[in-house]
């Protein structure tokens, strides 16, 4: 149950419409390799697997409308800390991480750290732990604790990204009616965790080195994905990155589904905007309820894999499935490799859209993705 001083967040989600990303066709894919680029052609490869223009009666749950931007705002929510006032959250969606840090108490045990905040940072919450209270109780009470604040709204959801913590996570959110979710597309409080390395824990008298957290990312071997996410083509595109934010914006509006990013967070606020950031296209003509589908996933990057000859959607916090086969060549290794080379020269940006057809004037998904290292 939440706390008394909190309200929950509205489950209602107004469901996109037809979106408005214009996809420049004089923007096809073409390779960055020097001397000058070799305009690569434009057509889709073939999948291996098609999909059935059935549309969806399977009763599969659809995901909730992805944005960067949560309901509500919040006023000069400060983090907590000494002499900071307590903060308040109103945001329909958390970011949390719960870990050892590398500092040791006073019996040389590792401290442990609660992180929560908005995707926006408007709230920010920290809170130490010692080693001998790591259970979903103590975990349950903190979360307590933050909407017992007058003015709090319980979270539908809170996303979380080490899979090492699923059970203490979501044991502890589930009792308070919140839905755990394990995600790469933590950005926020992973960019805040990075920060907190450098500004908080060297600096705090009980930093360690040797008190380094020993939590890993292990990436399960590709599974195969069920057809209902497949689409029956795609292709490799690309967007100047100024044009790709000002279309992220119908995304932040629920004009269609998918998922943004902050570059502040992620350390891309320099990227210059004319940057080339490459992405595939799905095409279907069931582009509305796949795009609902893949909503679910929590899609972290999409990759070239050269060895299987085939793309690899990355999920969840260490799900992987295959995604489509084309057929194997000199000129698709070579397109493929030359869209990972950019993809790497855009520091790990690119991104996934669904439309009905590479004519189409519309887009039912998009979600801005990034391949990084994982924190520890």
């Amino acid at each position: 149950m939440a706390s008394a001083g909190a309200s929950r967040a509205h489950s209602a989600c107004s469901c996109p419409q037809a979106g408005r990303l214009h996809l420049p066709r004089a923007l096809s894919w073409q390779r960055p390799e020097k001397p000058p680029p070799r305009c690569l052609q434009s057509k889709a490869l073939n999948p291996s697997a098609t999909l059935s223009s059935d549309t969806a009666r399977d009763g599969r749950r659809h995901g909730r409308c992805g944005s960067a931007l949560q309901e509500g705002s919040v006023a000069e929510a400060a983090e907590d800390g000494p002499g900071a006032p307590p903060a308040v959250s109103t945001s329909s969606e958390w970011e949390v991480d719960f870990c050892s840090r590398p500092l040791l108490d006073e019996r040389g045990k590792k401290v442990w750290e609660l992180l929560v905040c908005s995707a926006d940072r408007s709230f920010q919450h920290s809170e130490y732990f010692p080693n001998n209270k790591i259970n979903s109780g103590e975990l349950r009470k903190a979360f307590e604790r933050i909407l017992s604040r007058e003015g709090s709204v319980v979270p539908l959801k809170a996303r979380y990204f080490r899979g090492q913590m699923k059970t203490i996570i979501s044991r502890a959110l589930g009792d308070m009616g919140i839905d755990a979710v394990p995600s790469r597309r933590c950005f926020a409080v992973m960019g805040w965790l990075q920060e907190r390395q450098e500004t908080v824990y060297k600096n705090d008298p009980r930093y360690s080195e040797k008190a380094q957290t020993l939590f890993t990312f292990d990436l399960a071997a590709p599974e195969a994905l069920p057809d209902a996410y497949h689409a029956e083509a795609w292709n490799f595109v690309q967007l100047p990155l100024g044009t790709l934010l000002g279309e992220m914006k119908e995304v932040e509006e629920k004009n269609y589904f998918g998922a943004t990013l902050s570059l502040n967070d992620v350390g891309l606020a320099g990227l210059p905007k004319e940057t080339m950031i490459p992405g595939v296209s799905l095409y279907s003509q069931r582009a509305e309820p796949l795009a609902a589908w893949m909503n679910g996933l929590e899609i972290a990057t999409v990759c070239a894999d050269t060895d299987r000859a085939c793309l690899i959607l990355d999920t969840g916090v260490n799900e992987r499935y295959v995604y489509a086969a084309y057929a194997r060549s000199e000129g698709t290794t070579a397109e493929a490799l030359a869209w990972e080379q950019a993809k790497e020269e855009a520091r790990g940006l690119h991104f996934l859209a669904v439309q009905s057809d590479p004519d189409a004037e519309v887009c039912s998904g998009l979600w801005l993705l990034l391949q990084r290292d994982m924190p520890n």
